[in-house]
């Protein structure tokens, strides 16, 4: 027990997700009013929707997704550069996910999203600042380092942003991996220096 003190803001968050997606299940009006709506946001400037929709999911597999992927990277970044350090990381994230895809789909005024995804991508990035030769398993199957495994994440978000009628914010995790990143640096600017001398070693650099 000892050792879940060490992030409570990881644990704090999964569980406001858990709680709010539980909640948005049993009460549709309520999710309706808090998705990521490019409608509302531009219209009647709805502006609470860019954090709120980041705390709700589709399904029980959506919210398990991201919340897992979360208590695995968050609990790293969060004992790596404090609570508020990724307090920080988190926040910047969720809103940068959301105001990415905000400016991708302005002009789609029936685009709909929701889920964590957007932050939770800034949390990885985040991890693949500190340990980016950690090798992360693909679907359990293929090995990669974190840092290819960064670039393959963008190319296929953005690869998959194209896609019509998606209810999954893609614009989100490219916006949140970037956002995540510069909040990173911001917060531990040694983050950078350390990351290119790993990736340096990783392909025989001095």
């Amino acid at each position: 027990m000892e050792s879940l003190s060490l992030f409570p803001a990881t644990l704090t968050l999964i569980a406001a997700n858990v709680l709010a997606s539980l909640y948005a299940w049993l009460n549709p009006a309520f999710l309706m009013a808090n998705v990521f709506d490019i409608a509302a946001i531009r219209e009647k400037r709805e502006w609470h929707r860019l954090v709120t929709s980041g705390f709700l999911h589709l399904n029980t597999f959506h919210l398990f997704i991201n919340m897992f992927v979360l208590f695995q990277f968050g609990a790293v970044v969060e004992t790596t550069i404090g609570t508020a350090g990724f307090l920080i990381v988190y926040a910047a994230s969720l809103l940068g996910g959301n105001l990415w895809a905000l400016l991708e789909n302005f002009r789609t005024p029936t685009y709909r999203a929701l889920g964590a995804s957007g932050a939770v991508s800034g949390v990885v990035f985040s991890f693949c600042l500190f340990a980016p030769l950690t090798l992360l398993w693909i679907f359990f199957i293929l090995p990669l380092p974190a840092f290819v495994f960064a670039v393959l994440f963008i190319v296929i978000s953005t690869i998959l942003a194209q896609r019509e009628n998606r209810m999954f914010g893609h614009e989100a995790h490219i916006g949140g991996a970037l956002a995540g990143v510069l909040a990173t640096i911001a917060v531990e600017p040694a983050s950078l220096s350390y990351f290119a001398s790993q990736v340096s070693s990783f392909f025989g650099g001095g």
